[in-house]
């Protein structure tokens, strides 16, 4: 079922562009950090809290042992590039005088559980690989669009995070005490 974008896109560029003035008058106000808190609550069923949003609950198919009661987390990482790539879309298209009828990605990540379970070290734990494919619907000119497609693809949040090395700095404490691992 194909969707309707709707969207005021001077709304969105009068947005982004005090953003972005803003973010010119003083760079320092450029740098955010994004957080989300979470808890393992039942089983492999989890809950995380992200800002002031209901609690978004996190769960395993049964395969996986778990109560098939929500997304799990490999698909929620499908969903962040999926709806980053039309946020990105929909913003750049109101910068740049771009309509946009409707803006879709379906997004397929591959993984070998051997790598996740611990049977092969040769295997990653994550995606082998990641693909995805965005359907756009636009009156705009193909000129138009490739310029906006280019823009898209070059400057995606979570399409960035995927593709490079991202430094990840984790604590584990124990009863109140952290605790020192090794890492391989």
């Amino acid at each position: 079922m194909e969707r309707e974008t709707v969207m005021s896109q001077e709304s969105v560029k009068d947005a982004l562009m005090k953003t972005i003035g803003a973010i010119q008058a003083k760079p320092g106000v450029a740098s955010l950090v994004f957080r989300s808190e979470t808890a393992l609550v039942e089983d492999l069923r989890c809950e995380a809290k992200i800002r002031q949003f209901p609690t978004i609950t996190v769960d395993e198919p049964t395969e996986l042992g778990g109560g098939n009661s929500a997304p799990n987390p490999l698909e929620l990482v499908m969903a962040a590039l999926g709806t980053c790539q039309e946020i990105m879309y929909g913003a750049y298209a109101s910068v740049m005088g771009v309509k946009l009828t409707s803006v879709k990605v379906d997004v397929k990540g591959y993984i070998d559980l051997r790598g996740a379970l611990g049977m092969d070290e040769s295997l990653p734990s994550g995606y082998t690989h990641v693909e995805y494919v965005t359907t756009i619907q636009s009156p705009a000119p193909e000129e138009a669009l490739a310029k906006l497609v280019m823009t898209v693809e070059s400057h995606c949040p979570v399409l960035d995070s995927l593709q490079r090395p991202v430094q990840v700095f984790g604590q584990v404490h124990v009863n109140g005490n952290r605790l020192e691992v090794a890492t391989v």
